[in-house]
């Protein structure tokens, strides 16, 4: 893939220019988001897969930053190994004696209020519209259950906002 890059970095801001070398560098950066407060759950996601990789981006809720960094590292390898994800899809080895399923992120406010930076490199390397995002979705350690399954923990299911469902 032909990188699409600005050459003039000059009219960008210090965070701007960093993330497009740790993205050239990398090929991507997480962007980890907290809550100091602790009332909305955590997440972080990629930006810099649909450039490096032409593959959309990802976002997982509810989990420290050291597991979200070493999950989306792990889908970025099977991406480039060959993967291509779809809605649905069953990751293996992103979390230890667990699967992942990936969803589709649809919600209306995905792109003002999650995945700010993602689109914003979107569109700054060229490209109109959004990109295509997928949520990767974790069960609870306790059930194995997912947020959409019967019996499922309510707190597995407070920390995954469903993005994959419009609201």
């Amino acid at each position: 893939m032909v990188a699409r890059y600005p050459n003039n970095m000059t009219n960008y801001t210090d965070y701007e220019q960093k993330l497009f070398a740790i993205v050239k560098e990398h090929g991507w950066q997480l962007t980890y988001v907290f809550d100091p407060e602790g009332i909305a759950p955590d997440f972080g996601y990629s930006v810099g897969f649909s450039e490096s990789i032409a593959a959309p981006e990802f976002i997982i809720f509810g989990l420290p930053r050291d597991f979200v960094s070493s999950m989306l590292w792990e889908v970025y390898r099977q991406i480039i190994a060959g993967a291509v994800p779809v809605d649905g899809m069953r990751w293996h080895g992103l979390l230890e004696g667990f699967d992942c399923i990936s969803r589709k992120a649809v919600r209306e406010d995905l792109f003002a209020e999650y995945v700010v930076s993602a689109q914003w490199f979107w569109q700054e390397t060229g490209r109109s519209g959004n990109p295509e995002v997928f949520q990767i979705v974790w069960p609870g350690a306790q059930q194995g259950l997912f947020p959409w399954e019967q019996g499922c923990d309510q707190s597995v299911i407070a920390a995954q906002p469903p993005l994959w469902l419009a609201k």
